[in-house]
C-alpha cells in the first residue's frame, strides 16, 4: 500500500524533531505535526528558559562575593519584565532555528493537533495524511491535583510569563523542578516557602544530595515546611492564603502572592490522540512500549515523556534517533538506560550518575559497597568569607572495585559530572580514578583524590 509518508511524527519536541530529521537524512519521506511551538517542553517552558533564569538568579551573590576580592559594593535591582522578555526572545529565536532545521532536512511541518483515525491515518483539523510508521512524541504536562483552591495556583509553565516578580512564592512539592524554581526566585530576591509531602526534597536522589541541598536552601533563607497532609488555598484582598496541616498536627497559615505547582509533577499528554482507534495500550497513564519503543500496534512507536520511562530531553532525543537509525538507517540499536547522568540546577547545584548509595546497597548488599565522601569549602569562597560547601561522593563495589555511582553538590556540578559520567559508563574502577592525575587547584580533582 502507498502512503503519504514513510514516517509521521506526532509532536515536534526535542525527541520528535531529532527522530524526524534523522529519518529524513536516511532518505525517508517524513512529516511532523505540532499544535504548539516547535521544540516542546525543553525549549519553550523547561530546560532552556529555566537555565537562563538560573543564570539571572546568580548575580546578587556574585556582586556580594566580589567585595571579598576587592571590588567596590554594587547596588543593583532586577528588572523582571526585561529579564522575562529577554528569556522569551531567546526561546523565539530557537523556535526559528528548529523551523529552519526541519526545512533543511525536508521534513514537512504541519501546524495543528494530530489525532489518529486508524493506525496509518492522522487527522490534522480537516486534513488527513497517511504514514507507514507513526511515532508519538507528544511529551507531558504539569499535574494539577484536586484540592480546595487549586484553581488559584500556577504551573511551572506559567512562571516564564508572569508580568511581575512574586514578592512571596510558595512552591508545592519537592521535585527537582520545584526545587530549581524555589532557588531561582530566592536568588532574585523573592521570599520563598517550599511545602513538601515528605521530610526531604528530591525523592529518588541519593540521600546525601537530598539533605545537603535542603540544608543549604534553608541557610539561604528558603522556608521548608515538611510532611504536609492537608492544604487549602483561598484568595483574599491581601493575596493568597495557604492553610497547611502537617503530619504532626501542626497548622500554618501562609500569605503569598503566587503559588506554584511546579514540583507536584508532570504526566504524559495523551489528550485526544485517538489512541482508542488503535491497539496502542496505556499503562499507568503512559503509552506502553517495549525496548524498541514499539507499542502494541505494530507500526506505531512512542518516545519521550509520553512513555514515562526516564523523562529527560537527552533521553528522548536518543530514543528518537535510535528508532530512526533502526528503521531507516539500517543501523539497529536500542536505547541504553544505564548510568544516565542528570543534574538539578538548584542553589547549590547538584549532579549525579549511576546508582545511589541506597540503590547499590539494595542491589549488592551492605558489605559489598564502600562509600568515599568528601565535603569541603571551595577556594572561591575563602576570600568572600562564605561557608558554602561542596559535597562529592563515590559509590564503589568492593569486589570489582567498579565505581557504581558518582554524586556531587556544589558549583559547576553538572559540568563536572558530565565528564565523570563517561568513566562510570565505561565501567571505570576506583583504582583508575586514583591513577588519574588531578587538575590543581580545582574542585573536580577531589573525584580522583578521595581516600
Amino acid at each position: 500500500m502507498s502512503y503519504d509518508f514513510d514516517l509521521f511524527v506526532i509532536g515536534a519536541g526535542s525527541g520528535g524533531i531529532a527522530s524526524a530529521r534523522r529519518a529524513a537524512e536516511y532518505g525517508a519521506k517524513v512529516g511532523i505535526v505540532e499544535s504548539g511551538r516547535l521544540g516542546g517542553t525543553c525549549v519553550n517552558r523547561g530546560c532552556v528558559p529555566k537555565k537562563l533564569m538560573v543564570y539571572a538568579s546568580h548575580f546578587p551573590a556574585l556582586f556580594e562575593e566580589a567585595r571579598g576580592y576587592g571590588w567596590s559594593p554594587v547596588e543593583s535591582t532586577l528588572d523582571w519584565p526585561h529579564m522575562i522578555a529577554a528569556v522569551n526572545a531567546e526561546v523565539t529565536r530557537l523556535n526559528g532555528i528548529y523551523q529552519r532545521m526541519l526545512d533543511g532536512s525536508k521534513v514537512e511541518v504541519f501546524r495543528g493537533h494530530g489525532r489518529l483515525i486508524d493506525p496509518h491515518t492522522i487527522a490534522i483539523g480537516e486534513q488527513t495524511v497517511t504514514a507507514d510508521k507513526v511515532l508519538i512524541a507528544v511529551g507531558g504536562k504539569p499535574v494539577k491535583p484536586d484540592f480546595p483552591g487549586a484553581e488559584h495556583t500556577i504551573s511551572s509553565d506559567d512562571i516564564f510569563h508572569l508580568p511581575e516578580q512574586p514578592k512571596h512564592l510558595v512552591v508545592l512539592g519537592g521535585g527537582y523542578i520545584g526545587v530549581e524554581f524555589a532557588c531561582i526566585l530566592k536568588g532574585m530576591g523573592s521570599q520563598v516557602t517550599q511545602i513538601l509531602r515528605y521530610t526531604h526534597i528530591l525523592r529518588g536522589f541519593d540521600e546525601d544530595i537530598r539533605t545537603e541541598i535542603q540544608d543549604a536552601m534553608e541557610r539561604h533563607g528558603i522556608r521548608v515546611v515538611p510532611n504536609m497532609r492537608h492544604i487549602a488555598i483561598a484568595k483574599t484582598d491581601a493575596g493568597l492564603e495557604i492553610a497547611v496541616k502537617t503530619a504532626d498536627g501542626e497548622e500554618d497559615l501562609i500569605l503569598a502572592d503566587a503559588v506554584s505547582l511546579a514540583a507536584i509533577g508532570r504526566k504524559p499528554l495523551l489528550d485526544d490522540l485517538g489512541l482508542d482507534n488503535t491497539k496502542v495500550e496505556i499503562a499507568n497513564g503512559a503509552i506502553a512500549v517495549d525496548h524498541h519503543s514499539q507499542t502494541a500496534e505494530a507500526n506505531i512507536y512512542a518516545i519521550g515523556d509520553c512513555t514515562d520511562r526516564i523523562n529527560l530531553t537527552p533521553v528522548a532525543i536518543n530514543e528518537g534517533r535510535a528508532f530512526s537509525d533502526t528503521h531507516f538507517g539500517n543501523k539497529p540499536r536500542q536505547m541504553n538506560y544505564e548510568n544516565i547522568a542528570t543534574a538539578v540546577f538548584s542553589n547549590p547545584e547538584a549532579a549525579t550518575v549511576g546508582l545511589t548509595e541506597e540503590e547499590a546497597r539494595a542491589q549488592y548488599g551492605d558489605d559489598a559497597i564502600k562509600i568515599y565522601r568528601s565535603k569541603f569549602r571551595p577556594m572561591y569562597y575563602v576570600l568572600p568569607g562564605k561557608e558554602e560547601k561542596t559535597l562529592m561522593k563515590l559509590v564503589v563495589h568492593q569486589e570489582t572495585d567498579r565505581v557504581l555511582g558518582a554524586h556531587m553538590v556544589g558549583d559547576h556540578a553538572a559540568e563536572i559530572i558530565q565528564g565523570v559520567a563517561i568513566a562510570v559508563k565505561m565501567g571505570a574502577t576506583k583504582a583508575q580514578f586514583d591513577a588519574t592525575v588531578g587538575i590543581h587547584p580545582s574542585s573536580a580533582e577531589e573525584f580522583v583524590t578521595m581516600r
